[in-house]
């Protein structure tokens, strides 16, 4: 069989840059062309459509990859196999390119066997590419195999005598290329009925964590946009050579690259979807591109950035994510570029090609996404379909505003990527949005008791220095402390009026009053509870096993045990390994001592857990390692308490932005800069691509988002009024009359921000009850924060 060029080429072409998944992805592409074709024609296919990859056990094993495709007759194999030559549609295929299948089995291994057979043939017909034995003749040896049932199909490639560093990666990552090969043929696996089996395992598509079609936010109290988008942009049809594939002029009868005359009116579309994904990741978001159901770019972030078209080389600047960037972002989305064509790697696009730029148009608007920054540049606001997503989702509060969850303070982006690995991993309990946007609701529910408490706290009719003492906790409540029952006698009775009738609007003799259930109890608490995000999670240790907890805060009422005695944590074992644990957070244990809800969870999990395992480790030994194996983010780290900081700074930083500009007291802040201060800011500005002339500073608050940390606490102290009273924060200022009263809620304010403000500055290590007060103060800070306007 001749296979022009010769072998040296063919050694030549092994040195192209190709990475093992993608030679792998380069003989998968033939086979999905084949069943593309079938699928199409709409007749049925015996055996189904399935590509299987065995993987080399040994330095000398080999690499085989099977299809159950049609097959092909001895002309068409020696095409397939003839570098140089490509018989496919460039825009119908996968397999673009001539050279696909050379690159990657020369880049594998020295020798390769082609083995093929349709319906009906008596053998397997094939070739063998020794790449030490082939001369210049070009000709490689013809070889057949019997075939045990003539009903057999499909195409065989057997590749031998492996480079032994890829031998190697190949024995070793078959899971990672499972994982690779599932993004990017996630679209295929999961609209058309293929399979994909590498190393004897299923290859599952990698599905994207996002929010629902029926989800969506209020932006400005007045648009509503929804957190999927779907985007179906038709072009106008045009001209592509059939040889070269290049796109033409309407008005051509030749291609003005190739000189073919093979030139095919053809449909371009730009299609696909943009949508928030239901957690924030550092790495794992962006867009992914695709070309026949292949994705060639995947969590591309180039989208992100806007290029001035009238600026010099290299003036790109990056719009998404700015807010708390080192959160990463959310934005995903899926859009199919079938018309664009690629590079031979299928890792780019021609970004070049007119139909690349025409498709950035249509998702992404020429005009920066940042409304001020269109403004200024002369652009309408861009009404793109990511433009959209962007000033919808580009902040990252908890709550229904953003959709993000949270646990009645602040974000809990740990949990809710943890809550994506279990969707990945095909967990049922997180294939719908369901969990995430019952944390979003539970969010403002605990934060709508923390208001209402706070409201409470503050009576009426008393001199404004007293109402300023009891909001701040200084001041005798007239609540008092939470009942707690004398005796069992009374605490049956709180659980026996429950289920009385007449609650029912009815009465009943005392006779015929019963003792409430332990599983009535239990109905009431799953009633009248909320999920608790931060405590809901796999909680134990490798040692002693692990039981899964869903943890809910009681909304009303007190928790009753087994012996009627109130407790702050009850737990109920379910199924398996799964329990619901109820807290108590109106237990005098919480309100009182102030006890952390987790140290107490532990200890009754840990009692669980010992029992169980019946462990020789002690009980503190046990609570202590569940702690680090489960809760790892409470550890009082100096680095991660650092970024906690940072990120309520920044966002502090914005709202005083805000504030700032909406009152044009931009260039009062600005005179309290010192001379070092100054330097420093001009120095982080110009650090994050922010250039401007030191006179320009000051014409609006944005200088805040670049002060140093501690600045913005001088700057507190001296514009209180600017950012107290509901504006930035809660604490009231110009709402008393009492300067006492006023000096006490600032102080409050400052000494929580002063804390986070260091914090942010030195990150190095600091002692335990330091770390222990900056978190506070985070957290304390995090709940003076006004309600976003």
């Amino acid at each position: 069989m001749k296979i022009t060029p010769s072998a040296r080429v063919l050694r030549m072409l092994g040195e192209i840059e190709f990475d093992e998944w993608q030679c792998i992805a380069e003989l998968i592409d033939n086979a999905f062309d084949d069943f593309t074709e079938i699928h199409r024609s709409g007749t049925p296919w015996a055996g189904g459509y399935r590509v299987s990859v065995e993987l080399p056990d040994s330095a000398q094993g080999q690499l085989v990859i099977t299809d159950t495709g049609r097959g092909m007759t001895y002309d068409r194999l020696e095409r397939a196999v003839r570098a140089g030559w490509s018989g496919n549609d460039m825009h119908d295929k996968l397999g673009l390119f001539g050279m696909g299948f050379n690159v990657s089995t020369a880049r594998l291994g020295k020798r390769t066997r082609v083995l093929t057979t349709r319906q009906g043939d008596t053998e397997w017909i094939g070739v063998e590419i020794d790449l030490d034995r082939i001369g210049d003749d070009f000709e490689a040896e013809d070889i057949t195999e019997p075939k045990a049932d003539p009903n057999e199909h499909g195409t065989r490639i057997v590749i031998s005598r492996l480079h032994p560093t890829r031998a190697a990666w190949l024995r070793k990552n078959g899971s990672a290329l499972r994982n690779i090969l599932g993004q990017v043929y996630s679209w295929l696996l999961l609209e058309r009925p293929f399979e994909l089996w590498i190393g004897g395992f299923q290859v599952k598509p990698v599905r994207h964590c996002r929010w629902g079609e029926n989800r969506s936010v209020l932006y400005n109290n007045k648009e509503r946009i929804p957190a999927y988008i779907e985007i179906n942009q038709k072009l106008e049809n045009g001209l592509a050579c059939g040889d070269c594939g290049q796109w033409q002029l309407t008005d051509r009868d030749t291609c003005e690259d190739c000189g073919s005359n093979r030139l095919t009116e053809r449909e371009r579309r730009v299609h696909g979807w943009l949508g928030i994904q239901r957690y924030m990741h550092k790495n794992d978001y962006g867009i992914d591109f695709l070309r026949n159901g292949r994705k060639i770019l995947r969590w591309d972030k180039q989208l992100f950035t806007w290029r001035n078209p009238d600026g010099a080389a290299g003036n790109e600047e990056p719009e998404y994510p700015v807010d708390l960037a080192h959160q990463g972002g959310r934005i995903i989305g899926e859009i199919h570029l079938d018309h664009v064509p690629v590079t031979y790697q299928k890792d780019a696009f021609e970004y070049g090609d007119r139909s690349w730029r025409s498709a950035v148009e249509i998702v992404r608007g020429v005009a920066p996404l940042l409304p001020r920054r269109a403004a200024d540049m002369g652009y309408e606001e861009n009404g793109s379909p990511l433009a959209l997503l962007f000033k919808a989702f580009r902040r990252n509060d908890a709550g229904r505003r953003y959709l993000v969850p949270g646990d009645g303070r602040k974000p809990i982006h740990d949990d809710t990527r943890r809550w994506g690995q279990e969707f990945r991993r095909g967990n049922p309990d997180y294939q719908t949005d369901e969990r995430w946007w019952q944390a979003v609701e539970d969010h403002e529910a605990a934060k709508s008791r923390g208001k209402n408490a706070k409201a409470a706290a503050v009576t009426p009719g008393r001199p404004d220095e007293a109402a300023v003492l009891e909001a701040l906790g200084f001041g005798e409540t007239e609540t008092g402390e939470p009942s707690t029952p004398a005796s069992a006698e009374d605490a049956s009775k709180l659980a026996t009026e429950a289920q009385s009738p007449k609650d029912l609007g009815g009465s009943a003799p005392a006779s015929e009053q019963r003792p409430e259930t332990r599983q009535e109890r239990v109905t009431r608490y799953m009633d009248s509870s909320t999920t608790y995000p931060a405590l809901s999670r796999s909680f134990g240790h490798p040692r002693v096993g692990f039981v899964e907890v869903e943890t809910r805060q009681l909304t009303a009422g007190g928790l009753i045990d087994e012996n009627l005695h109130r407790t702050p944590v009850l737990l109920d074992q379910r199924a398996g390994n799964s329990l619901v644990a109820f807290l108590d957070l109106d237990h005098p244990i919480f309100q009182k001592f102030g006890a952390d809800p987790a140290d107490l969870l532990l200890a009754e999990v840990a009692v669980l857990l010992r029992v169980r395992a019946e462990t020789e480790w002690s009980h503190s030994e046990l609570i202590a390692a569940i702690r680090a194996e489960s809760l790892p983010a409470t550890a009082l780290d100096a680095q991660l308490i650092s970024a906690e900081a940072q990120e309520l700074l920044a966002e502090i930083r914005h709202r005083m932005v805000a504030e700032l500009d909406r009152t044009g007291e931009a260039e009062k802040a600005y005179h309290f800069l010192s001379p070092d201060e100054l330097t420093a800011t001009e120095h982080a500005m110009i650090a994050n691509g922010k250039v401007t002339r030191t006179a320009d500073l000051g014409t609006d608050g944005e200088f805040l988002l670049h002060v140093p940390a501690l600045f913005l606490v001088r700057l507190v102290e001296s514009l209180p009024s600017a950012f107290m009273d509901n504006r930035v924060f809660q604490g009231v200022y110009e709402g008393v009359a009492s300067a006492s009263a006023r000096r006490l809620s600032l102080a409050r304010t400052v000494g929580y921000l002063s804390d986070v403000a260091t914090q942010a500055t030195f990150a190095g290590a600091s002692l335990p009850n330091q770390l222990l007060r900056t978190r506070l103060s985070i957290r304390l800070l995090a709940d003076d924060l006004a309600e976003e306007k």
